[in-house]
């Protein structure tokens, strides 16, 4: 478990992400992270991992791959690359803090629970390392710019401003940059997971040999700008930061249903 405040220079760093160990955002949060502290490791999967959710790999066996000094890649889901850093890439040595991202793209509302970058940074949660998602939002139209600048230029700041006041051993920390230039960010606020209804759309088409695929279709935000959630600040233009708990337990209704029962 940490211990508030974080000396974030003498600290050891991992990062990891669900893009893959090649994705442009896993170079920028390293650059955000040596500019941190000296001692910074990537282990992070070989290929695109969105929406893997927080799935381990259980039926066939992982390897792991050494690109550079602290830098490795391994063959599984993001979860599998958190658990391999910390009981065998880092055994001994284990990481002070944990980075996930910077994901091409907003994890807002429900997409925490299909995330790969919070599913890493839960991971990490679950076996008492503090962690951080990150990602950087962005529409969804190929010709849209990556505001990756914005979250470079900001995201030092704010993680050494996180880590100085420190949070709940049991949460994580998520946050998203919004779809401005780096000088429009209008500040930074402290959110509520939003909710929003999922797009229904389901494309079906035909393969060669005439069998039939299906195709999920997008997802729908026009409902989702609550004020006090992630997806009203980053339309607004600000950073948001949303903790997260582990805990899930509806404790109201355990209460209701022991009156039912018991």
């Amino acid at each position: 478990m940490a211990n508030w405040p974080l000396d974030l220079r003498n600290s050891r760093i991992l990062i990891s992400n669900d893009d893959g160990i090649h994705a442009p955002g896993l170079r920028v949060l390293r650059d955000v992270a040596e500019a941190l502290c000296d001692e910074v490791w990537v282990v992070a999967p070989e290929a695109e991992q969105s929406g893997a959710g927080h799935s381990l790999t259980l039926r066939r066996p992982l390897r792991i791959h050494h690109h550079d000094e602290r830098v490795f890649s391994v063959d599984g889901t993001p979860t599998d690359c958190v658990l391999l850093a910390s009981n065998e890439i880092m055994a001994g040595s284990p990481p002070d803090l944990v980075l996930s991202g910077i994901n091409r793209h907003g994890n807002l509302g429900e997409d925490v629970t299909y995330s790969g970058t919070v599913a890493a940074a839960m991971e990490a949660t679950i076996l008492g390392y503090p962690a951080i998602a990150l990602s950087q939002v962005f529409s969804n139209g190929e010709d849209d710019e990556v505001y990756w600048t914005t979250a470079a230029s900001h995201a030092g700041a704010l993680i050494a401003r996180l880590v100085a006041v420190g949070w709940r051993d049991n949460s994580l920390i998520n946050v998203n940059f919004p779809a401005v230039a780096s000088d429009q960010v209008s500040g930074t606020e402290i959110t509520m997971q939003g909710r929003r209804k999922i797009g229904d759309k389901i494309h079906r088409g035909e393969d060669p040999s005439g069998r039939a695929y299906y195709w999920i279709g997008a997802i729908k935000t026009d409902d989702a700008l609550v004020p006090g959630t992630d997806f009203a600040a980053v339309a607004a233009g600000h950073i948001s930061v949303t903790p997260i708990d582990l805990e899930m337990t509806d404790l109201p209704s355990m209460d209701r249903l022991r009156g039912i029962l018991d």
